[in-house]
């Protein structure tokens, strides 16, 4: 809404200096809107009246010089010049409050403004009356609020208002927001006044979490009992830290009951007491630094040698990147072969990180999250990482909270929406700065988080919180042993959320199958449907789908496929093959006994299918582009949950409510459906425990037979000449799929 007297302002400032190019005053929309082009005019427009000859947006130290210097402070008998008032007034209203008629003159609505913008500063006991300091100056002139906004919190805004109070005489100290917010600038406050109960003199005091500032806070541990400045200082530490306490000077019970519930949070001692590590975690986003982890990230092979000197130094999750584009930059950066064999060997475990570039805001995009998904998740696969591992995508640069809106959440959605496509072969995890991670966390694109908080200078890590899911905190980077073994890592906490991974597919000796290359779309159809025609297949009335329709619904799901194929080292046409066979062949009594199952399991007809010959009920049916039921896809996932392929709950495949509920995703979603497929094939190679006895074979591999390929097309179906038959028929159809991968795939 416009502000009629920011409009008057905003004129103010066009009529007096909108026509000198020269001091580089733009001239204002004159909308009613407060932003920071009026504040940079106006600040102009001050360091005019003052006599300074170089302008600047920047309030600066010249700036604050120049006002103590010339006049101390302002009030009504040493405000220079009418137009100096004016731009005070002017300045007052785009801050909120009542600045008189822009008229020049320092008046009692003018005072009374001043004296309610320093009791919101918190000041007024320092500056006590209706004169305007320098530092007050300072504060009037930006976008600080010093009331509270968008649901800003009262206890905040309490200590920074005590902050301002307390050392806005000390040199290197400005008035700081008192908005309920937490910020960098906060922060920074925070520290400067520990240095200053140190006794740190005027600029030694930097607001840095240097050796000194540490050495002091190691004798300053709190307990129980605890009292005065040390307990305000460290319980806005923690209220700044989003721990629910109350500012006190006063170290109560209740207190040390919410210091020990961050320091388990945090992954530190638990003793309820102030101390060094708890102080610097409140303080800096790495904490203290000597803290040793358990996890550990690099750009190094991790050999034997190497392996075995981080287990000696006590880690147990090692970080490693899934993808180097570059030849030659960080060669050992990319999982290198071997590798992951030997971190089984010596007992660790590895979480994947997926990082090309990712450094700065012009990277991310909706293109580049679904780009990045499928190279992250094909190279996982290639590597050996089971489903079910997460994988952490970077967002290694300091983003500020628009770009997170704009660019770096979109490209997150895309990464998770591509990752639903695949099938979810793999969780997704967000490597960077706390804002990011909480927010990408909370929109629902990752599930943990590993933080980048050895950046504490990122403005997404300053003011803000630990994220809640976080699995792994990077503090510093440092060297580990020596010789064959020396390794440079960056140390990380870990907190139990990932553990990573301990054991991995062997690396396959074949290449895995890739993407379906749309050149290669016509050939494809006319083969397929030559040859379906040719076995009159399906043959007669009554099916749903034209043999093209069935093609293009299976194309359209080739990334779930691909990934699918890659992830159990099968070969992509048994997929396709089975699941475009099946569609195929979806008839009109399908479609029926499906509509059947809905009317049973809804109760709208709870005996649906009594007269059918031979059936009590229709509780089931074989459903979806792979035409997969509800028994047959719990059985044969239960069958891959039993050896490790999936990750998942067992069903009971003789309960209804069980069989209801995996029929659904089987019918409305068609990637599980297919990604049950391989499922089926897998459980038909281990001999179909709880449905048909079959002699065990071989389980689906890159360098199948066609002999073997031919049985598992045929178990797929069950058994009998029926069956035989019609794997006989699917095998050619088996040879055109896999002919047009092997050209795609090299």
């Amino acid at each position: 809404m416009a502000d009629e007297m920011v409009i008057r302002a905003q004129r103010f400032i066009n009529t007096t200096y909108g026509d000198g190019a020269t001091l580089g005053i733009s001239k204002l929309a004159e909308d009613g809107r407060t932003g920071w082009t009026v504040m940079y005019a106006l600040t102009r427009a001050l360091q005019y009246e003052m006599g300074i000859s170089a302008l600047s947006n920047s309030f600066g130290p010249a700036t604050l010089a120049a006002l103590g210097e010339k006049y101390g402070k302002v009030d009504e008998t040493t405000v220079p010049s009418a137009n100096f008032c004016r731009i005070i007034q002017s300045a007052l209203y785009c801050k909120g409050y009542d600045g008189g008629d822009i008229d020049g003159k320092y008046n009692s609505r003018v005072q009374a403004a001043v004296v309610k913008l320093q009791q919101d500063m918190g000041v007024a006991a320092t500056y006590p009356g209706s004169s305007l300091w320098p530092k007050v100056i300072k504060g009037l002139f930006n976008m600080d609020a010093y009331v509270t906004v968008n649901n800003g919190q009262e206890v905040i805004r309490s200590i920074q208002q005590w902050l301002n109070g307390r050392y806005i005489l000390r040199k290197d100290y400005y008035v700081i927001p008192c908005d309920g917010h937490h910020s960098r600038d906060v922060a920074k406050s925070l520290l400067f006044a520990i240095q200053y109960e140190l006794g740190m003199a005027d600029g030694t005091a930097n607001g840095v979490f240097g050796p000194g500032t540490q050495a002091g806070l190691k004798s300053h541990t709190l307990s129980t009992g605890s009292s005065g400045v040390w307990v305000q200082l460290f319980t806005a530490g923690m209220v700044l830290n989003g721990r629910p306490v109350s500012f006190s000077s006063t170290y109560s019970s209740s207190l040390a009951s919410s210091v020990s519930t961050f320091q388990g949070f945090m992954m530190l001692a638990v003793n309820g007491q102030g101390d060094f590590r708890t102080w610097s975690c409140l303080l800096v986003s790495y904490g203290d630094q000597t803290r040793q982890g358990e996890a550990c990230d690099g750009v190094t092979k991790i050999t034997p040698a190497r392996a075995q000197a981080l287990k000696d130094a006590g880690y147990k999750y090692v970080g490693r990147y899934l993808y180097n584009p570059s030849t030659t930059d960080l060669p050992e950066k990319e999982i290198q072969p071997g590798e992951l064999a030997t971190i089984e060997q010596y007992g660790l475990r590895c979480y994947p990180i997926y990082q090309t570039w990712a450094r700065s805001v012009d990277y991310y995009s909706p293109d580049q999250g679904k780009t990045d998904c499928m190279t992250a998740s094909f190279k996982a696969e290639e590597h050996g990482f089971k489903p079910g591992s997460r994988i952490y995508f970077a967002v290694d640069y300091d983003a500020v909270d628009d770009e997170v809106t704009s660019y770096i959440l979109p490209y997150f959605r895309s990464v998770k929406q591509q990752m639903d496509a695949l099938g979810s072969p793999y969780r997704i995890g967000v490597y960077g700065p706390r804002n990011a991670c909480t927010r990408i966390s909370d929109a629902g694109y990752a599930d943990t988080s590993f933080v980048s908080d050895m950046s504490s200078g990122f403005s997404g890590n300053l003011g803000y919180t630990m994220p809640t899911n976080w699995a792994f905190d990077q503090l510093v980077t440092k060297v580990v042993s020596s010789g064959d073994g020396r390794i440079e890592i960056d140390n990380n906490i870990a907190s139990g959320r990932d553990t990573g991974q301990g054991s991995f597919y062997p690396a396959p000796a074949q290449k895995l199958d890739i993407g379906f290359d749309l050149a290669y779309w016509d050939g494809l159809l006319k083969e397929v449907d030559d040859y379906m025609e040719e076995i009159h297949r399906p043959g007669g009335t009554g099916y749903i789908y034209t043999r093209q329709e069935c093609l293009e619904t299976i194309m359209t799901l080739d990334a779930a496929i691909t990934s699918a194929s890659r992830r159990y080292r099968m070969r992509k046409a048994l997929i396709q093959t089975s699941a475009f066979w099946e569609f195929c062949h979806y008839s009109i009594k399908d479609y029926t006994e499906d509509a059947g199952v809905v009317l049973y399991h809804t109760g709208v007809i709870p005996d649906w299918g009594k007269d059918l010959p031979g059936v009590s009920r229709l509780v089931d049916s074989s459903t979806g582009v792979a035409k997969v039921s509800g028994r047959t896809a719990i059985l044969s996932r239960n069958n891959s949950i039993r050896a490790g392929l999936l990750e998942g709950d067992i069903l009971d495949s003789t309960s209804d409510d069980d069989r209801w509920t995996m029929w659904q995703k089987s019918n409305s979603d068609n990637v599980f459906n297919v990604t049950t497929v391989p499922h089926l094939h897998i459980w038909a190679a281990d001999g179909k425990a709880g449905d048909h006895a079959e002699t065990p074979q071989r389980r689906p591999a890159l360098d199948y037979t066609d002999e073997e390929s031919f049985e598992i097309l045929r178990r797929y179906q069950g058994f009998g000449d029926q069956a035989v038959a019609d794997a006989q028929l699917r095998m050619p159809l088996f040879a055109i799929f896999e002919k047009y991968n092997s050209l795609i795939r090299g």
